[in-house]
């Protein structure tokens, strides 16, 4: 799990706590292999219902057990097990989120705002080219190009260019960013559509502070392709208001 939470909200008044909750917590810890991701989403979500923590931190954990294979039967069974323990009112509070997570309408987004369109699955393939965990639905035919990416706070995919084509960009859920080489990024809010020219250098992921939700669709050319390039980097990225 790649964090940057810490750095981008706290690198500058508390370089300490960052790098302990960035490159420890999300680093080390939770890449130890003696339990699996979705045991430690598990045991994570026990842990802060628990301690009473029921607001954004605690909606994160819950799709993050989500995307990692944590059915709708097993968070409910866990989370009323855990109530027996630790208190009816914890209970209801998380409950609350598990039927906004889990459910229709589901809410994917830490700043409140639902959508309709699938999460999809971790996207492993192109891992490689971003900065952060994000997922990747594809809709309808594969030839239509068309596909739901899904990135969590502080996501954002590498400087890329799209050769002989383009691709046109559907914000539908969260708060995100688009920049292109040389100009200033763009902030990116639900309804707000990106149209990028081929062999125009760009990136695009989510605010350090939002889920982000965007269609991508891809412009059809005879030879098309995207070629993926550097990081926008961590320095640039975390000036963005």
């Amino acid at each position: 799990m790649k964090q940057t939470a810490g750095r981008n909200q706290l690198g500058e008044i508390a370089p300490l706590f960052a790098h302990l909750n960035d490159d420890v917590l999300f680093g080390e810890v939770w890449d130890q292999s003696a339990i699996d991701a979705k045991t430690k989403c598990i045991v994570t979500v026990a842990t802060l219902m628990a301690s009473g923590v029921t607001d954004s931190s605690l909606e994160y954990h819950l799709q993050n057990a989500k995307a990692n294979g944590v059915s709708q039967d097993e968070i409910v069974a866990v989370v009323t097990h855990a109530t027996m323990y630790c208190g009816w009112p914890k209970g209801w509070a998380v409950f609350r989120m598990v039927k906004e997570v889990w459910g229709e309408g589901e809410k994917n987004v830490s700043n409140g705002l639902s959508t309709i369109f699938p999460m999809g699955e971790p996207n492993d393939a192109y891992a490689q080219y971003f900065v952060g965990k994000s997922w990747l639905a594809p809709l309808g035919d594969p030839q239509l190009g068309a596909a739901n990416v899904t990135f969590e706070p502080g996501c954002r995919n590498n400087w890329h260019v799209h050769h002989k084509g383009g691709q046109v960009l559907i914000c539908i859920a969260g708060r995100g960013w688009y920049q292109e080489w040389g100009k200033p990024a763009r902030e990116l809010r639900p309804g707000d559509v990106v149209s990028i020219p081929s062999e125009v250098k760009h990136w695009h992921g989510a605010a350090r502070d939002s889920w982000f939700q965007h269609i991508a669709l891809a412009v059809p050319a005879e030879g098309a392709g995207a070629e993926w390039l550097e990081p926008a980097s961590d320095e640039e990225y975390a000036q963005l208001a």
